[in-house]
């Protein structure tokens, strides 16, 4: 993840890592996140039961999920949970400007929205 993360940081992202899903909710609750990846399973629940706990408490914080899943098999599991990218087990710098680049088009819609 350290090829991901520093792809995240060189973009001005600013990072916050949490020990368990329940530990991420907690900090994810508390102050303003505009994307949560998760990892595939975390030491209390799945990545996918994070970001289904994380959009029902505030649905405008946009996923992203590191799965080992064929992507035809994480879209039927992810199906409805509206998540914004699948990354590969070992994500790298490529995934984390994708990733990136994504995020920045689904936040500037939201702003057009708003402004409109």
């Amino acid at each position: 993840m350290s090829a991901f993360k520093a792809g995240l940081e060189e973009n001005q992202v600013q990072t916050a890592w949490a020990e368990s899903g329940s530990n991420a909710i907690v900090r994810i609750a508390g102050g303003r996140f505009d994307l949560v990846v998760t990892d595939e399973n975390l030491s209390d629940m799945t990545g996918l039961e994070l970001i289904e706990k994380v959009i029902s408490k505030k649905p405008m914080v946009n996923c992203a999920a590191v799965t080992s899943l064929l992507p035809a098999d994480f879209h039927e599991a992810s199906e409805g949970l509206g998540v914004l990218m699948q990354l590969p087990v070992r994500p790298g710098q490529e995934q984390a400007e994708k990733l990136l680049s994504r995020l920045k088009t689904i936040l500037n819609l939201a702003e057009q929205a708003t402004t409109d």
